[in-house]
């Protein structure tokens, strides 16, 4: 990748956003170059420990920097920012250590992917190349939201880059796997969602009672593993963490 080629004109910017936050801007498009620079960004200023800084998250292609007003005021925060961006080419920069990798086994198709083939004819593939895309390579946890734990993973090949859809689907089951506009959501509760139901995993991302209750974090990644709905049934859906193997990441 030309990670200077990938850098957006304009970018990264800062932001101010409500009484007592600032973001910082790696782009306004979806990209990988712009989610690696979130990641590292972040992970940079969290060791940092700027002062007043009492939150830092990230999300597709920004950081989230929420500060005590009292502390540091957000001219003082915006130029601690703007000389940490001029330290290195964050587009380029390495992924946080500390990550985890997670294969998880996954059922396309049939009734646990009700709306599969709708998504690999948009995809303009057949369902065994759809599963050869979707599962060649892990899938990097871009972001965590909408609801606890719940990644969205990309990006996906080009081909992927399909919208959501018109309607809703009034609910798909926790763990299921959704797809449009190049990401993959794996829902974390049972949830209506306008993108198409593709497959299922028996994982339970979120869980108050367990230590830790989230069990992804974003730069985290996931690597699909296919198998049979018979597989799925007896070995996985009832198993610890859906059958998911866990292993770090150098």
């Amino acid at each position: 990748m030309n990670a200077q080629a990938a850098k957006p004109p304009k970018f990264p910017e800062i932001c101010q956003t409500g009484y007592a936050g600032l973001v910082v801007r790696f782009g306004d498009q979806l990209n990988e170059a712009g989610n690696r620079a979130s990641l590292a960004f972040a992970a940079e200023v969290t060791a940092a420990g700027l002062a007043g800084v009492l939150e830092v998250s990230t999300a597709l292609q920004s950081v989230l920097l929420r500060y005590d007003p009292l502390l540091v005021s957000p001219e003082a925060l915006r130029a601690d920012l703007a000389a940490a961006l001029t330290q290195r080419d964050w587009y380029a920069a390495s992924l946080p250590q500390g990550r985890t990798v997670w294969e998880v086994p996954a059922c396309f198709g049939g009734a646990y992917g009700p709306e599969f083939e709708q998504a690999c004819s948009l995809a303009g593939v057949s369902q065994a190349e759809a599963v050869a895309e979707l599962c060649a390579t892990p899938l990097r946890v871009q972001a965590i939201g909408f609801a606890p734990s719940q990644p969205y993973l990309g990006e996906l090949p080009p081909n992927w880059n399909f919208p959501r859809q018109a309607t809703l689907n009034p609910q798909v089951p926790k763990g299921a796997l959704v797809a449009a506009i190049r990401q993959i959501v794996l829902f974390s509760v049972p949830s209506p969602t306008g993108w198409l139901h593709i497959g299922q995993t028996g994982l339970s991302l979120f869980d108050p009672a367990r230590d830790p209750a989230f069990m992804l974090r974003a730069g985290d990644e996931i690597a699909l593993r296919p198998v049979s709905e018979a597989e799925f049934e007896t070995s996985c859906a009832a198993a610890p963490y859906g059958g998911a193997v866990r292993r770090a990441l150098p």
